[in-house]
């Protein structure tokens, strides 16, 4: 099976991977991409969110054959130092993370909200952003997508990230 992850091509060995198996496994088991966490197992709270196609999805109920031949983005695609993306530089800015746990799902959510909005209200934020924080770092989490939008917006900003992506 034949994988885009990250903008990279991953041949994945069919002896090693049942085309049911979900992403999440795949990602972290098989191609040591650990950054996607494991929360709950079925897609309730979203330390598994991805991009597939630029699209939010739940890793841990998505079977890696509904990805064969889509762009799939994880965590470790989003930014790394020293270019971190905007979002991950207004997370440290607002201090979101406590335990740190889910952030990396809610980063994922976050900048596919961007994606399709540039000046998200906070009832949008509260719509797009349906991860789990037992930390409960919400408020936090808005103003830090907040930041990010304005940063996003402001004139002369570089696009140096994945084409319809903050």
């Amino acid at each position: 099976m034949e994988l885009d992850i990250n903008g990279q091509r991953h041949w994945v060995r069919d002896d090693l991977v049942d085309p049911a198996m979900p992403l999440l496994w795949v990602l972290r088991d098989v191609l040591e991409l650990t950054g996607t966490k494991f929360g709950c197992g079925i897609g309730a709270c979203g330390a598994c969110t991805v991009h597939v196609d630029g699209q939010p999805v739940r890793s841990c109920v998505t079977p890696v054959s509904a990805v064969e031949g889509r762009s799939v983005r994880t965590i470790e695609g989003l930014g790394m130092p020293p270019e971190r993306h905007v979002l991950q530089r207004a997370w440290i800015e607002h201090q979101v993370p406590q335990c740190g746990y889910c952030q990396s799902g809610m980063l994922m959510a976050a900048a596919a909200l961007l994606a399709r909005e540039p000046d998200p209200t906070d009832a949008q934020i509260d719509a797009a952003i349906t991860n789990l924080c037992r930390c409960g770092t919400y408020p936090r989490v808005r103003a830090a997508i907040k930041s990010a939008a304005a940063e996003l917006r402001s004139p002369g900003r570089s696009r140096r990230y994945l084409p319809g992506q903050p």
